[in-house]
């Protein structure tokens, strides 16, 4: 009989990705940088920034608090943010692509769900007709250290990606595959590592940051995870990270970075109709 690769939780997944990965520097240069974030819907948040910590205010005095964060830049005047919020006894994920060439930004708020939710099933999902994945996000856009205004972000979603069949090396040990299928969904599968031989389609979502420059988030349905990466197609690196429970009891949360090289393997194109 064949060998078969259990399912890991994401805590199992982030010790088989540590050792020898790929991981971009951190861009030390943010620190003492502060930012007014002018959101589409209306709200206006400062975020500061030091070695360790990102501080927030809103300036309705409604929300306000501090987080070590993780930040990297894959080109110049453009950093990944990314950090854990804690807010009314739930935590949420939150990343940040700060624009400085264009003075714009677009935040990823996301949130796992919880164990009745997990525990629900995915077939009585699918004829509920509800998302396979509890995983939740959202996606809001805005301006740094200007007044907001109808397309003042050029952060879109885009379907350059569609049709790419990539591979992406995370670590000596690590490297998986991904197929772009179409505009809400990929497939993927782990060549090598801790979860080799496993593999998934998954709901997914792209925008277009700059020129062969993209924002790629999935959401997990079988084991629920949020994944969220750059991916710059000029240096055949990306760079983000994976978030989600840390092992089977659904209180500990892992939220660890991910880095790659990355190449194309083949481009499937379809006819205009």
């Amino acid at each position: 009989m064949t060998a078969t690769t259990p399912w890991i939780t994401v805590g199992a997944l982030a010790d088989g990705f540590a050792p020898e990965a790929f991981i971009l520097p951190n861009a030390a240069d943010l620190a003492a940088m502060q930012f007014t974030l002018n959101f589409a819907n209306g709200w206006e948040i400062a975020h500061r920034f030091d070695a360790e910590q990102v501080h927030w205010h809103a300036a309705d005095g409604h929300s306000s608090g501090s987080a070590p964060y993780r930040a990297t830049s894959v080109r110049p005047g453009l950093y990944l943010v990314d950090f854990i919020k804690h807010e009314s006894g739930s935590e949420y994920s939150i990343s940040m692509v700060l624009d400085t060439k264009t003075q714009s930004f677009t935040a990823v708020i996301g949130h796992l769900p919880d164990a009745d939710t997990i525990n629900e099933g995915l077939y009585k999902k699918a004829l509920a007709d509800k998302p396979l994945t509890g995983v939740t996000v959202d996606f809001l856009h805005g301006t740094l250290d200007r007044p907001w205004q109808s397309g003042a972000c050029p952060h879109v979603e885009t379907q350059e990606l569609v049709g790419l069949r990539n591979r992406y090396r995370y670590s000596p040990t690590e490297v998986y595959e991904h197929v772009y299928l179409n505009s809400r969904f990929y497939s993927w599968q782990c060549l090598e590592g801790v979860e080799a031989g496993l593999c998934d389609t998954d709901r997914c979502h792209y925008y277009k940051i700059a020129d062969q420059l993209y924002l790629f988030v999935w959401r997990e349905k079988i084991v629920p995870t949020l994944g969220l990466v750059l991916i710059d197609m000029q240096q055949h690196r990306s760079d983000g990270k994976i978030f989600g429970y840390a092992d089977g009891d659904f209180t500990t949360l892992s939220n660890f970075p991910v880095s790659s090289y990355c190449d194309v393997l083949n481009v499937t194109k379809y006819d205009a109709d």
